[in-house]
């Protein structure tokens, strides 16, 4: 059987429409589960929406819905853009399906049962929009009176009876982790914030609300729906039908990756792996924290009126000239910047003139001078040593930078044989060859329909239509049909792609 390959995403808050940094993360997880199925992994992809607490029911609220109603609606439009994207997920969760509140009410009762949970009363800082509690050391002033989360949201003083987990019997443990399993937590960044916080000393975390319903019930506490993180975490395991001994449990679990942004990172390395260790699961193998998606070099908000609409970007763009230029131009864990001239110079420059340009004129003469019937490589020198590099770039230089999430280096090195492959037609000049050597001018185009497929196999899990449609165009059946051109020239006068709504 094949090694296994469990991949997640963290799951959205769908309490406004999806933009730009949703579709990244989601991007960059179908691009990892491709790529580990193309190296012949079996992999689970699994993906979703949080939709339970406070910011939930109140986003309900202000459209006149229930939040069940509300939760149905807008969990819709991120599985739509999920499809839209080509995001080949085997799961997509919603938190409020049954399975998900069975879960998660026994992985409360696994730590109760071990003696981590008791009732109190919590009084501090909290945070509806981050859904998350802070200490008085994180905060930072905002305007007149008012104090602001490490994310710059609004705190306001919450008083309310409340279970809680305790964390703090987990600091050396989780420090022990850490120091075990130095890849825990990537990239390095994330990790050396992670190991401050928790070096600071850990403070107990109240895991239960009762000013609000909106939530998975606590077991045996009427009146307490669980802390969303608790219940928003425990998805990872319900999507493999944790608590039963399932078969899809015994063969993903532990995850291989928890995928996220940066601004989640505690909850996902400190909080989580203290709650699994308190239920005796055994802890995911990576936390890896990516950065945010900058727009024109500003943070995306809706004050502002620069969250951009990703289902406007693909229709405006094309998905997978949307899907490179997200991997290409922005060094995976790093904040990275969008614009509408960023994707058009990046996708114009390597996609249509570099590696579609190659493809068309290649497979143009095929079928003019060979009646489309595709030759074999040549054996020449400059032919063997084109189609060297072209495999050394694709079979080993690009899996090893995508192996290690580097797809902008993988990418790059990618693009390095397609230049070797265009600086190789300008050399050979195929077209001048038609008259004076048609033989040699065979063994040409024949070297470069080979690297033409070796450069699409290694792409696909970053553009799969494309490369798919240009690999199955090649290998058909009898000749080839008169290509047309993969990846059309972009232009930039089109109308802007921001949500101001």
């Amino acid at each position: 059987m094949a090694d296994p390959f469990y991949i997640t995403t963290a799951i959205s808050y769908p309490n406004g429409p999806p933009h730009i940094g949703h579709a990244y993360e989601a991007i960059a997880g179908d691009v990892i589960a491709r790529f580990q199925r193309s190296q012949g992994r079996d992999v689970r992809f699994q993906t979703g929406t949080d939709e339970h607490g406070l910011k939930m029911a109140q986003a309900a609220r202000s459209e006149s819905q229930e939040p069940r109603e509300y939760a149905q609606k807008m969990s819709s439009i991120f599985q739509e853009m999920c499809d839209v994207l080509n995001v080949s997920y085997d799961r997509f969760i919603r938190t409020s399906e049954p399975d998900h509140h069975r879960a998660s009410q026994a992985i409360w009762t696994a730590m109760e049962e071990r003696g981590d949970l008791y009732l109190g009363r919590y009084e501090g800082w909290y945070s509806v929009r981050d859904e998350a509690f802070y200490d008085e050391s994180e905060l930072s002033a905002g305007q007149g009176d008012e104090k602001l989360s490490p994310q710059g949201s609004p705190v306001e003083w919450t008083a309310e009876e409340s279970w809680f987990f305790k964390l703090s019997a987990y600091q050396q443990k989780l420090l022990d982790h850490y120091a075990a399993n130095p890849r825990f937590i990537r990239p390095e960044s994330r990790r050396n914030e992670v190991l401050r916080f928790v070096e600071g000393g850990l403070s107990d975390l109240s895991i239960s609300r009762t000013s609000f319903d909106w939530g998975v019930p606590a077991p045996g506490s009427p009146g307490h729906v669980m802390y969303v993180w608790l219940d928003a975490l425990t998805n990872y395991i319900t999507g493999l039908g944790y608590p039963d001994e399932t078969e899809l449990f015994e063969r993903y679990w532990p995850a291989d990756v928890h995928l996220i942004g940066k601004d989640v990172v505690r909850f996902h390395a400190v909080y989580w792996p203290a709650f699994l260790m308190s239920a005796g699961i055994e802890l995911p193998k990576m936390v890896y924290g990516h950065g945010f998606l900058l727009s024109s070099g500003e943070k995306m908000s809706k004050s502002i009126g620069n969250v951009v609409d990703p289902f406007a970007l693909a229709e405006r763009f094309g998905v997978d000239a949307l899907r490179y230029f997200l991997l290409r131009e922005v060094p995976f864990g790093q904040d990275g910047s969008y614009s509408p001239e960023a994707v058009v110079n990046r996708v114009n420059a390597e996609l249509a003139n570099s590696f579609g340009n190659l493809a068309q004129r290649t497979l143009s003469m095929v079928f003019k001078n060979l009646d489309g019937v595709v030759p074999t490589a040549g054996k020449a020198a400059e032919d063997v040593a084109l189609l060297d590099l072209v495999r050394r770039s694709c079979e080993q230089d690009v899996p090893a930078e995508f192996g290690r999430f580097a797809f902008a280096s993988g990418l790059e090195a990618w693009m390095g044989a397609v230049f070797a492959c265009n600086a190789y037609v300008d050399a050979a000049a195929p077209w001048a060859l038609r008259k004076s050597d048609p033989g040699r001018m065979a063994e040409v185009l024949g070297t470069l329909v080979e690297a033409i497929l070796l450069l699409a196999e290694a792409v696909e899990p970053v553009i799969p239509d494309s490369a798919r449609k240009l690999v199955d165009f090649v290998r058909t059946d009898g000749p080839i049909a008169q290509p047309q051109p993969i990846f059309p020239r972009l232009e930039l006068d089109e109308a802007p792609v921001t949500d101001v709504s």
